[in-house]
């Protein structure tokens, strides 16, 4: 089935939203992009953006970082984003990249002086991590200072570096890699947050460990509280602490929970989805789905019905 962008401020085939070679975020990596999650109910035909609105704010806090001019709100991306969900007419997981972007066509390094344009699509899109449990390293590439590039937004040229540690983890045998802040403590995956369970807790890297605040930790952090009962503890993370820890798991958009059996050639825990994985594992996959009445809120349907 095709797919459809909205491109130069209309809905177009997919294959005719192209840009032109000089055009200036190619080149320097000036752009800001999003990843939303479209998840399909097969028993009530209906697909359900998952907490589409925060998606769309971090997406403008970045664009105030980079001094990118949208003339849409929050409101409106998301409209945008569920006509063109409808125009695709997917019945299956479908993943919706935003991007805002410095759109001149001339070089040369700077922010000011330099025309925006935003242009959003839709594919589908199954597990990005395509396995039950996942094989980690610690990769030597780290997460950028704040004072370098902003991690907390997702600025395109940031994640060289995360493809750098992905590229080096599956070519060396394992799934995915696990980066570290600047000053050596554990940071996040390369396109996940990361969550140890050590005594019964979660324990999980702070903002200030260089990490993206993602919106599905968010959820987990949120979701452990509420349906199990578990807090969790922002904090620095040492490395060693990786290979002790009971249950190891990655969170992100695209990644939904990934449990970790592995890391540095090392067991964790026995080596199985943890309990307390597994568990929210389940409520999560609910909840994204719209079969969770409490967590609706959180769910945009996309269909009419």
């Amino acid at each position: 089935m095709p797919s459809y962008a909205f491109f130069k401020n209309k809905y177009v085939p997919l294959a005719e939203a192209k840009i032109n070679v000089m055009t200036q975020a190619l080149h320097y990596g000036t752009a800001i992009f999003e990843g939303i999650r479209g998840n399909w109910n097969a028993k009530q035909q209906q697909i359900y953006f998952f907490r589409l609105k925060e998606h769309y704010q971090r997406l403008l806090n970045g664009c105030q970082v980079l001094r990118i001019k949208l003339p849409y709100s929050v409101d409106e991306l998301c409209q945008i984003t569920i006509e063109l969900a409808q125009k695709c007419a997917f019945e299956e997981d479908i993943y919706v990249r935003p991007l805002a972007y410095k759109s001149s066509e001339a070089l040369g390094v700077r922010l000011h002086d330099i025309s925006d344009d935003y242009v959003v699509f839709i594919i589908p899109w199954g597990r990005y991590i395509d396995v039950d449990k996942a094989r980690c390293c610690v990769s030597s590439w780290r997460r950028p200072d704040d004072n370098v590039a902003p991690p907390q937004v997702k600025i395109m040229g940031n994640y060289a570096s995360n493809a750098l540690a992905k590229s080096d983890a599956v070519e060396s045998g394992f799934d995915e890699a696990i980066m570290l802040s600047p000053d050596g403590y554990v940071s996040e995956g390369s396109g996940e947050n990361i969550f140890l369970v050590i005594d019964g807790k979660l324990v999980t890297p702070a903002t200030y460990n260089n990490i993206l605040p993602g919106i599905t930790r968010d959820s987990v952090i949120k979701l452990a509280k509420n349906e199990l009962g578990l807090e969790t503890i922002e904090r620095p993370i040492n490395r060693g602490e990786l290979y002790i820890a009971q249950e190891v798991f990655l969170t992100g958009t695209a990644a939904h929970v990934t449990p970790v059996a592995e890391i540095d050639h090392r067991q964790i825990g026995n080596g199985e989805i943890g309990e307390i994985t597994k568990k929210l594992q389940k409520i999560y996959a609910e909840v994204i789905r719209g079969n969770n009445p409490k967590y609706l809120d959180w769910c945009t349907p996309v269909y009419k019905k």
